[in-house]
């Protein structure tokens, strides 16, 4: 019976590689990667000539069972396109079955983006908030993003480029416009880049330079002196919505999770004030 090998290749720099992984890669039997493309440039560089199988999401639940089938030949190592395998990848599948299965499961430690875009970020350290690839559609990414709004910890998210912007504008919109965060771009990579500023900062700045490369984004966590939604916030959030079209339910549970209050209580205070109209223009917090 052979081991499942989880092992960390670079994100950027291929030198940012250790002997350990190096080592496993040679001596294991099969090598399950998630771009076999990427794999291929690393292991030219290194001379290592380890058999290599893709392992995606697109093909991960036909190739389980011939991972798995490997395994009881010999050691495999699973590697991601960057980074450490199973961090908002499909690699966990694998380690999960593996698990399910009855073989050993050993980790490589090595390079991840989210850690490495924490440390540099002079943002909060000592607790965070991991949220991955945001949704691609906006009515799923706020929902998200309102989930954390009133998280105190530090905030780490994976963007790609064509997104960005869409994002932003959702931070903006969810979060605040003035939330601490760093963009990192193109981590340990010839173009490098972290930028600091505030989320509407942010915005403005790559709305004027086009966005390029991968992201990932430390967003400060909220603060405790933020001021809570009073019940008039609240209802001015809802009819600001259903004046947008959204459908009474929609529009009270929408505004429960961007305030933090109890859906049956903010419906509890919508159908008060339908049988009771009056002008609630009350701006929402910031």
């Amino acid at each position: 019976m052979g081991t499942l090998y989880v092992v960390a290749t670079p994100i950027g720099n291929l030198e940012d590689i250790t002997l350990r992984a190096l080592k496993t890669l040679r001596r294991v039997r099969l090598i399950a990667a998630e771009d076999t493309r990427a794999a291929r440039v690393l292991l030219t560089r290194y001379r290592i000539h380890t058999p290599v199988t893709s392992f995606w999401e697109h093909n991960e639940l036909r190739k389980l069972n011939t991972i798995l089938a490997a395994l009881q030949q010999g050691d495999v190592a699973l590697i991601s396109r960057a980074g450490t395998p199973g961090i908002s990848d499909p690699g966990y599948r694998l380690v999960t079955a593996a698990i399910e299965a009855g073989f050993p499961v050993v980790p490589i430690p090595g390079p991840t983006a989210a850690i490495t875009a924490l440390a540099i970020a002079g943002l909060p350290t000592d607790s965070f908030c991991f949220l991955g690839m945001l949704p691609r559609r906006r009515t799923d990414r706020r929902r998200r993003l309102q989930r954390v709004v009133h998280e105190p910890h530090t905030l780490v998210v994976y963007e790609a480029p064509h997104r960005l912007l869409d994002a932003l504008a959702d931070m903006v919109e969810v979060l605040g416009a003035d939330r601490r965060l760093a963009v990192c771009c193109e981590l340990t990579k010839l173009y490098e880049e972290t930028w600091r500023g505030t989320v509407a900062q942010a915005q403005a700045h790559f709305q004027a330079h086009s966005p390029r490369g991968e992201y990932t984004l430390v967003i400060a966590g909220a603060t405790a002196d933020e001021p809570p939604w009073d019940d008039e916030a609240v209802l001015a959030r809802v009819s600001a919505l259903v004046r947008e079209g959204w459908s009474n339910r929609d529009a009270v549970r929408q505004a429960a999770d961007e305030s933090g209050r109890p859906r049956r209580e903010v419906y509890r205070l919508w159908t008060r004030r339908q049988t009771e109209p009056h002008s609630f223009d009350t701006p929402r917090p910031q």
